[in-house]
């Protein structure tokens, strides 16, 4: 994961009632093994928190334009711009947000980095914990360190599909629950909107998907395995930063068909967009009930546990709300 351009600047509390403190680098971080590492931890550590997806927006309602960080990033990628300028402008502004939300100093990091032909901006705002070491004589000593679970602000940019400008999802930034305010003026602090729903349209996914396996009236073995393929990669593409994309769903689980869930989902007009975010939450509560007994078979989606199924725990039954279609028109015929 080559790094490109990289700089921290320190934000940091002042004494009293006195502002947030930008204290700014004068240049740029010389590559280091330490840095790679740094990168890949930032990046598991945002992978793994709630984030908005979404894009700039062009203009605030007052027809201004609402990114300045659009702006002079795209001055500053055309080389009209320096980058220790443009990160250290960035940071200003993120001071005073940070100071009107916050009482934690931290450390904004900066980075330009490429993964294969495809180029991201990063940054995160960093802060510390005190923890413990053993030094080169083996005694304890105490160790400032990064505490990157405590990521509380950060965003990354898919350049290469913001310039193509095919994408409404090339930029995704925390949203931390804890915090709506600040995570409100982050996000106007980047110009940014949000492009799609992660938590719904993975809810609506899996719809899509219980809806596909119902009307191919699978065999048990055949509905688990495309539950799990299904679960594989939408958490590998959470784990990677990455949107599912609709096709390539359907081509996993499918290999011999693998248009065929693609097919189902156009023809269903779901509304659902060619790539969906995973939401980890939801994924995490979606699996599928089976069991086989005496020539009973059955096999649900979870999620339908309380709405479309009851289970009387006292009187062992289950209680099926709405029938499937070609149960019932069998169930008719034999009446």
């Amino acid at each position: 994961m080559p790094i490109l351009h990289s700089i921290i600047h320190r934000i940091d509390t002042a004494a009293g009632e006195a502002p947030m403190r930008l204290v700014p680098a004068t240049a740029e971080l010389p590559p280091s093994p330490a840095l790679d590492d740094l990168l890949a931890g930032v990046n598991d550590a945002f992978n793994a928190k709630p984030k908005a997806w979404g894009h700039f927006a062009e203009t605030t309602p007052e027809g201004e334009v609402s990114s300045p960080f659009a702006s002079e990033l795209a001055d500053t990628l055309d080389g009209g711009r320096d980058f220790v300028a443009f990160s250290r402008d960035l940071a200003g502004r993120i001071a005073e947000l940070v100071g009107a939300h916050l009482s934690l100093s931290g450390d904004l990091l900066v980075l330009h980095h490429q993964l294969g032909d495809t180029r991201y901006l990063s940054l995160a705002l960093l802060h510390h914990r005190e923890g413990f070491g053993i030094d080169h004589q083996l005694a304890v000593v105490p160790v400032r360190q990064l505490n990157l679970a405590q990521m509380t602000l950060a965003v990354r940019l898919n350049i290469n599909q913001w310039q193509a400008g095919d994408s409404k999802q090339y930029l995704a930034w925390t949203r931390d629950r804890g915090g709506k305010k600040l995570a409100e003026g982050f996000a106007a602090l980047l110009g940014a909107e949000e492009g799609v729903d992660a938590s719904g349209e993975t809810r609506t996914l899996l719809k899509a998907f219980s809806d596909y396996v119902e009307q191919e009236d699978l065999p048990e073995a055949a509905s688990r395995e495309k539950t799990d393929a299904l679960i594989d990669y939408a958490s590998d593409q959470a784990r990677r930063g990455e949107p599912m994309t609709l096709e390539a769903l359907s081509e996993v689980l499918d290999e011999q068909q693998p248009k065929a869930f693609y097919d189902h989902i156009r023809n269903a007009d779901y509304g659902l967009s060619p790539e969906i975010p995973p939401d980890r939450r939801t994924l995490s509560q979606f699996r599928r009930f089976t069991g086989r007994a005496g020539g009973v078979s059955i096999s649900f989606d979870s999620h339908l546990l309380g709405s479309g199924v009851e289970y009387d725990e006292d009187q062992d039954r289950l209680i099926i709300k709405q029938v499937p279609r070609q149960l019932r028109e069998q169930l008719k015929r034999q009446g």
